[in-house]
Order: structure tokens, then sequence, then C-alpha cells
């Protein structure tokens, strides 16, 4: 019998077979007679002790500023049942991981030469039991995330969807979410993100996608891989394993598009709204602002809630990958009635405003970009407050952009300017590198404007809130790391932000 705990007996259940995952992470036993396969179970994968539950196997990783290893009796602690122990980090401390072995005889613990690589070949060992799945990848400088939710959206209509939860999608986080792939799963849908070089080659190993969808060529990245060409060599990687059964969707639009298709073997497939209604069977009918877009899918009139055309086609990119896949008209329509703004990625709210310091709330719109922010999202969230028909005024407020290296003073100057072309009564800018984005604004002519060299929360909200009236427009939007999630929380009424 294999371990059981709550219930669960974790041999019997287990994601691998002992021999399958010591074969993919060209592993050893560590250990004594009576361990390895007799006991052998897990159920679910943690690269985070915290995230431990009973049955975890647990990957503790190296990195800049901590080493996993220490955590591996907090995971035990936890209920982890088979361990990575990075090689070196074993022959360096021999006796300590054959003690910790021999006083925990229903545990495994394994030696691999990289817990990284490991993770990721058990991951890809995983995937490869399941060759009926369909798998799609999704990348792009942008809209990953949102793209991810409208087509598992649209999907979900026909097929039994895994998708990615949240962000997942880093070179520890795609190979997380590929254990959670069912037998009972019929499709996967699972976005891909990088931040450096060769990360897309790694995970798309992993995934091995049939099907590949990319968003767009930006800026987000350049500090780390120097140039849009070498970030569009390194997001076509996701196509390496389509075969002439799969399909690459590439923007029309997009100076790369060519270049992305040039090796793809299957089909090639354009979308975006110069593709014509006869190819794509899309007719798009109006921009409604907030509203969302409407247009017409082989005749059938649909609606995308999620504001914004740069949303309008990422929603082109699934209808043309749905359509490949069998999904009809009303089916689509039927998925996309269903899309809602992932939460911090453009979310758009009617919200009552905490108290000004004059005891003051008021009504107003809020749209809150916080998750993350690079020149080409940042450039579409202001294009879009710019199309808006609204009551009252509206105030920006703009935080930095990481990761765009040497680029990032040009950049930030450039957003900056822009700001104002979207005619803002207030522009709020927030971090050390968007001291270029308000000096660029200043020398457009534009007066009204606020800075704050740090992401200090509580002057930022209580500036915003002193300055705003009724019917008022508010956008936020900054990169995760400047904690604007936490300046929207300290706008909002906690009543209004979960209405």
């Amino acid at each position: 019998m294999g371990l059981k705990m709550g219930g669960e007996d974790f041999k019997a259940n287990s994601l691998l077979t002992f021999d399958e995952l010591l074969e993919s992470v060209y592993g050893k036993y560590i250990g004594f007679a009576g361990g390895g396969a007799k006991v052998f179970g897990f159920t679910s994968v943690a690269t985070d002790s915290r995230n431990v539950k009973p049955g975890s196997l647990f990957v503790p990783l190296i990195g800049e500023n901590q080493d996993g290893h220490r955590f591996i009796p907090a995971a035990l602690a936890a209920g982890a049942t088979v361990v990575f122990v990075t090689d070196s980090v074993y022959q360096s401390n021999t006796k300590y991981f054959m003690d910790l072995a021999s006083e925990n005889l229903n545990i495994t613990f394994i030696a691999v030469e990289n817990n990284l690589a490991a993770l990721q070949n058990a991951a890809r060992a995983y995937v490869q039991k399941f060759p009926n799945l369909i798998k799609i990848g999704i990348t792009g400088s942008s809209g990953k995330t949102t793209t991810k939710e409208i087509l598992a959206s649209i999907l979900r209509e026909k097929y039994n969807v895994i998708a990615t939860k949240g962000n997942f999608n880093s070179e520890t986080g795609l190979p997380l979410s590929v254990f959670n792939i069912r037998p009972e799963h019929e499709v996967g849908v699972f976005e891909m993100g990088m931040n450096r070089r060769n990360e897309i080659g790694e995970i798309a190993r992993v995934l091995e996608p049939n099907y590949a969808i990319i968003t767009n060529i930006g800026n987000a990245h350049i500090g780390i891989l120097g140039s849009r060409e070498n970030i569009a060599d390194e997001k076509r990687k996701i196509f390496r394993y389509i075969n002439e059964n799969g399909a690459a969707f590439v923007p029309d639009e997009d100076d790369f598009a060519n270049f992305l298709l040039d090796r793809v073997k299957g089909r090639k497939i354009r979308y975006g709204k110069n593709v014509g209604a006869d190819i794509s069977g899309v007719q798009f009918i109006s921009n409604d602002g907030i509203g969302g877009t409407r247009f017409l899918v082989d005749g059938i009139e649909c609606r995308l809630a999620i504001p914004g055309l740069y949303n309008y086609n990422n929603a082109l990119a699934c209808i043309a990958l749905a359509k490949v896949l069998g999904l009809d008209a009303k089916l689509i329509r039927s998925g996309l009635e269903k899309v809602k703004s992932v939460d911090g990625r453009g979310n758009v709210l009617a919200i009552k405003t905490k108290a000004d310091s004059k005891g003051e709330s008021k009504k107003v719109m809020l749209m809150y970009d916080c998750y993350n922010a690079n020149p080409d999202s940042m450039e579409k969230a202001l294009s879009l407050c710019g199309s808006l028909e609204i009551k009252g005024r509206m105030i920006f407020v703009l935080g930095d952009m990481k990761e765009l290296g040497d680029a990032s003073a040009e950049e930030h100057s450039r957003i900056g300017a822009l700001a104002t072309l979207s005619k803002p009564n207030l522009i709020v800018f927030v971090g050390p590198e968007m001291e270029n984005g308000a000096k660029a604004a200043k020398l457009s002519g534009f007066t009204n404007i606020k800075y704050f060299p740090t992401a200090d929360v509580d002057k930022v909200s209580a500036c915003v809130l002193d300055y705003v009236n009724d019917d008022d427009f508010i956008l936020l939007k900054a990169s995760h790391s400047m904690n604007f999630d936490m300046i929207a929380q300290k706008i909002s009424s906690k009543e209004a932000l979960s209405a």
C-alpha cells in the first residue's frame, strides 16, 4: 500500500510513477532499502514550502537571494511526500540528507543535477501522458492573460478546458500549471511569459503546443533582450513544436508577422481588424468605449464586454482559433458573453471613493490596470481613455514600467508626452523612472502635474481623493511592484470594489 494521508492514497493516485519521474529528471534515489518505489507517490507539485500540502512533490529552487533547500523541513512538516535535492547541495552535505531520509522513511528524496530543469522535465513527462489533449500556448508582449481568459471561456462551450490559473506563465509557473491537467480535460490553454533569453524555448518544450497565439511584439523586457527583433525571435519559439496538423496565429498588423511565421510547419493564420470578413468571418460594428466592442461573427452579433480595441484584437485571435477547433458562431457568442476582465488588468468599475480630507466621498469610474505595465500596454490604456466620453474629468495615475533597461528613460518620457494627448485634467506620475514622464509632460505644455518619487500609497491616494469630483474617471496604471493595487484599495470603499 502507498502512503495514506487524509484518506488519500498518494501512491495509487500519483501523477507520475517512481520510474517515470526518475527517468524524466535523470535522478537518483537518496535513502535506504525500504524506501523509493515502495512508498513513492505525489498528487501535487510546489516550489514554495508555504504551498505544500499532503502529497506534494517539493522542488526547492535556488535563486539569487534564497536557497529553497532551507525549507525542506517545513515542506516535510506540511506533508510533502517527494523532495528533489540539487546534487551539488546533496554532495556538500551528504550526511544531513541521509539522516533526513532515514528519519522520514515514508518520504522519497531524489537527487537531480538542477532542480529547475528537473521540474520542467518532470512536467514535460507528465504532459506526454495525455497524447489526445489539444495543447494551446499563448505568448506576446502584452495581452496574454486576457487572451487566455477569452479563449478558455469560448472553448468551454464545446470542450472540457484546463487553463493557466492567474498568470502562472514563467519557467516555474508553466510547469506547475500543467500538473493540473487531468484525464477528463480535452483542451489545455496555457500562457507563456518570459524575462530572460530562451525562457519561451524552455517552457514550449514542456508543453509542445499544437496551436499557439502570439498577441504582439512590443518593448516588454527589451532591457533584457536588447531589441524587438530579439524579442520576436524568442517569442516565435512557441511555434517550434507545431506540426502540419496544428496552426500558428499572429496579429496581421504586427511588423514582425512574416518573421514570426517564417519557420511554422502547420497552418499560418493572421488575425486582426484588417483581415477581411471573407477570410475571418468577423465584421466590426462599433467601439462602445467602456461598454466594450460589438461585431458580427458569421452574421451573428457578438459583444466583448472588456473595453479597448486592443482587447477586441485579442478576441479576434481567439475567434480564429475557436473556428479552427470547430466552434460555430453561436458557441463563440455564448463564450464571449461570459468573459469578464481579469482582476487588476483593465478592470473598469463604478465606485464610491473613500472619504477625502474633508470627509466627502465621490462617485467615480475607476480603471485599474495594476498587474503589469510596459510601453505597449501603457499606450493602449491611454489611447482607450482618450477615446472615452465621460461626464466629469480625466485623472491619470501612472507608475514606473519595469525591465526596460537602457530604453527606460526614453520610454517613460514618451509615455509622459503621450499621456497629455488624451487630454486628462490631472496626471500623477509615481516612481523614479516616471520623473522622466513628468518632465516630458511639462515640456509638452501640460501644467497640472503631480509627481511622487516613490510609490507612497498614502500620499498618492490622498492626492487623488482630494482632487476627484463626482463623475470623474481615474486610470491607475503601473508595473506590479509599484503597489498600485494598494492605491486602488485606498481610493475605493470596500463595498464598491466588491460590487
